[in-house]
């Protein structure tokens, strides 16, 4: 996966804001024990590479974006519990391994899993999937307000 270090200066000031600086590294594997108590495969290697730099961060909303709201986002897998059929239907319509990495908007009437694959790319799965596209690029979309592309 891509380095953060390419990240938007005004991304890397709104994670900062949420407690994340280069080089953050959290354990992953509560993360991964939960998510495999409730059916998922193991994580794969970005989205482990992923939750350890920036899971357990949470940022808040944040007003107008780009081409969308930029919507609180919890980077907690955990958060997608129950789901674990969603992603692993989405990921084998795709031919990818989708992992969760937390949620968009939660607790609203907009609210979505996000999910990512082995290759790095970020995407909203719910009753349809759209993606952000691949890291670092994906999370300036996601956090700065960028309209996902629809895929199904």
């Amino acid at each position: 996966m891509e380095s953060s270090d390419r990240l938007l200066p005004q991304t890397r000031r709104i994670l900062g804001g949420a407690g994340w600086y280069s080089g953050r590294r959290v354990d992953t594997s509560r993360w991964s024990a939960e998510l495999a108590a409730d059916g998922y495969p193991p994580l794969h290697a970005a989205a482990v590479e992923f939750l350890a730099e920036f899971g357990g961060l949470s940022i808040p909303y944040g007003g107008s974006g780009i081409s969308r709201a930029r919507e609180a986002i919890a980077l907690v897998p955990t958060l997608c519990d129950g789901e674990a059929d969603r992603f692993i239907e989405w990921g084998q319509d795709i031919g990818h391994d989708l992992a969760p990495i937390g949620e968009l908007a939660g607790g609203t009437c907009s609210w979505t899993n996000l999910g990512i694959d082995e290759r790095g790319e970020i995407y909203t799965v719910i009753d349809g999937l759209a993606t952000f596209g691949r890291m670092p690029d994906a999370l300036d979309w996601l956090i700065l307000g960028y309209m996902p592309r629809d895929l199904m």
